[in-house]
């Protein structure tokens, strides 16, 4: 389970952004309907019911680590990747996912990357076959899994700045004409 820190991470951000598009599903329901023909309501109401799903494999996958949980970590990391790809593929208008339930989480690049890496965290902790609860596995860890917890925080919180905040500061770069390199 050497990639499980980076699974955690994946998991805890999986129960945040379920979560927060449970309570503010529109902005993930504009971005969904804008690639799927139905309409805004039934589009929120499935975006509703899926967030909340995220929230438990999430949470499910945090609390009892197992091939299972993984894999459905996984398949969630590897629709949310396909779906921006797709996007930005057709070049659609996709300036805010709602990954996090906000207006202001445009999907780039970036996302796509942070879920396939996530995705293959979450496959290599499926692939070990081993199951247990999280107490279980911090209690096998150098200081009882306080590290492993404490980078596994952070990780998940340098993903959401990457998924939510590098794309802003993109945005805002171009908005203000700043090109990379020195100017001539």
């Amino acid at each position: 389970m050497e990639l499980i820190g980076p699974y955690l991470a994946g998991c805890l951000l999986l129960a945040v952004a379920g979560t927060a598009k449970a309570f503010r599903p529109m902005d993930t329901a504009r971005a969904v309907a804008a690639v799927v023909p139905l309409p805004l309501a039934a589009v929120r109401a499935l975006v509703r019911v899926g967030a909340l799903a995220e929230a438990v494999v999430g949470t499910a996958g945090f609390v009892h680590p197992s091939p299972v949980t993984a894999g459905m970590v996984a398949l969630s990391y590897l629709g949310f990747a396909a779906f921006v790809a797709v996007v930005l593929a057709r070049g659609g208008p996709l300036a805010s996912c709602g990954c996090f339930g906000k207006p202001d989480t445009p999907a780039t690049r970036i996302h796509v990357v942070v879920d396939l890496v996530l995705a293959g965290s979450a496959v290599a902790v499926a692939a070990t076959g081993t199951a247990g609860w999280l107490p279980a596995l911090l209690g096998r860890q150098p200081w009882h899994g306080v590290p492993l917890v404490l980078l596994s925080l952070l990780c998940a919180w340098l993903a959401f700045l990457a998924l939510s905040r590098l794309p802003e500061l993109g945005a805002a770069r171009r908005l203000l004409g700043v090109t990379r390199g020195p100017a001539t």
